[in-house]
């Protein structure tokens, strides 16, 4: 039996990724890199972060994030 994969919604500003004790916020998204703050708990303050799109969507689909509305 074949899995059906379902991919990944594009990576937007805005966006807030939700993991089991931690989120993501996505803050700028380039061609290639994107700018993102992973916050853990309630605090709401964070650094600011850059990665690689293709790197980041694995490490969304890697701990099963969950986009929230």
């Amino acid at each position: 039996m074949q899995k059906k994969r379902i991919p990944l919604p594009p990576l937007q500003p805005g966006q807030v990724w939700q993991m089991e004790d931690s989120h993501v916020r996505i803050g700028e998204v380039g061609k290639t890199l994107v700018h993102y703050k992973l916050l853990k708990g309630d605090i709401k303050r964070g650094p600011i972060r850059l990665l690689g799109k293709p790197a980041l969507q694995k490490f969304l689909k890697v701990h099963k994030a969950v986009l929230l509305p």
